[in-house]
């Protein structure tokens, strides 16, 4: 990511305290599974450049979701952080089709990267 003294910080929650996050920085309501705040963005990113930014997990929403998806709470965990890290570089899903399938594909690299190191 040519980042390589980039600094985030990490939460891991349950599902009602990422839901009172996600209702007041992102107005949705309910829990959901990671939620980046990037600090690379606006007016002062340039103070602390080397601080990517936040992420936080929902451990609740991630365990039901490996559970459903018949992984590990360790591989789901990681998905969820390498997918709030790609937040944290800009990376959006929700933009359109195409950036949604750049991000996936971002995505699976690192994590093939994570698994064979």
């Amino acid at each position: 990511m040519d980042c390589p003294d980039g600094e985030l910080s990490l939460l891991v929650v349950d599902d009602p305290q990422i839901a009172k996050l996600n209702r007041k920085y992102l107005n949705r309501h309910g829990p959901t599974n990671v939620i980046a705040f990037p600090m690379r963005q606006g007016e002062f990113s340039n103070l602390t450049p080397q601080l990517l930014g936040d992420v936080v997990i929902s451990v609740e929403t991630a365990a039901s979701e490996a559970e459903n998806s018949g992984i590990s709470m360790p591989e789901r965990l990681t998905q969820l952080l390498v997918h709030g890290i790609l937040h944290l570089f800009g990376y959006d899903h929700e933009e359109s089709k195409q950036q949604a399938r750049k991000m996936e594909e971002k995505s699976n690299e690192l994590i093939k990267l994570l698994e064979n190191s």
